[in-house]
């Protein structure tokens, strides 16, 4: 059971997914209502696109 708990952790990791969860625990300690999930993701992609070190996008 362990095993799969490491491998879940690291799946989240490397996929991203924990990123909003990290930010949403931040945002609490520090007193502050954290953004929605989807306006999260949002804003995230649109720095992304937005910065040219982080390669292109197609489509």
């Amino acid at each position: 059971m362990a095993l799969l708990r490491q491998v879940r952790h690291w799946w989240r990791e490397l996929s991203g997914e924990a990123v909003y969860d990290r930010y949403a625990a931040h945002a609490r300690a520090h007193g502050q209502v954290p953004k929605s999930r989807r306006e999260f993701e949002r804003e995230r992609m649109d720095a992304r696109e937005a910065d040219p070190r982080e390669g292109f996008r197609c489509c």
